[in-house]
């Protein structure tokens, strides 16, 4: 192959690769969450992702006194203010929403649109043979929030999705779930 062949070649694989891989969110604050099913809990996985351009302002909503690092405490406080939008209901009954895991992501991943804050909520449960419906409602962070949420196949046989409904922007959620007999 000659010189130019080759650049011809290289251009092409070039160009079939995804765009997406160097692809980042710019002017969104994505907030999505992915509920799992299980019998003994609930999980509800939120995925926080800052894009480019809102990046330093939820930097600001974190390190509160400014000093280009997130304590432990200011952490532990934009948790509880994620966590304060967030509402749930299993059947009707409200369940206090406490974080089991919460990582952060360096600063300098954040401001480059590809660090995610990530939060992981367990409602304990104890689930039997019925038909559940579970609300759920993200009031999110402002005007350049952006939601996504979804159910995962649930890995228990003897739970079945009936239906999902979200609203428009999916900040509010409904699930109608089934347990049948083990």
């Amino acid at each position: 192959m000659t010189g130019t062949g080759k650049a011809f070649f290289a251009a092409l694989v070039l160009l079939g690769l995804p765009a997406s891989a160097q692809a980042h969110r710019l002017d969104e604050y994505l907030q999505a969450t992915t509920v799992t099913l299980a019998r003994d809990h609930i999980l509800l996985h939120l995925r926080l992702t800052p894009g480019v351009d809102v990046a330093e302002s939820i930097i600001r909503q974190i390190d509160r006194n400014g000093d280009g690092r997130l304590s432990f405490a200011e952490r532990r406080s934009y948790v509880w203010q994620v966590t304060q939008r967030l509402s749930f209901s299993l059947n009707g009954h409200s369940d206090r929403l406490l974080t089991e895991v919460a990582k952060f992501p360096s600063l300098t991943a954040i401001r480059t649109g590809t660090g995610v804050i990530d939060l992981q909520i367990r409602i304990k449960t104890s689930l039997q043979k019925g038909n559940y419906h579970l609300a759920y409602t993200n009031r999110g962070a402002g005007p350049e929030t952006v939601w996504l949420v979804n159910c995962l196949q649930p890995q228990d046989p003897a739970i079945h999705i009936v239906q999902q409904k979200r609203s428009e922007n999916q900040s509010s959620y409904m699930l109608d779930f089934s347990i049948s007999p083990s």
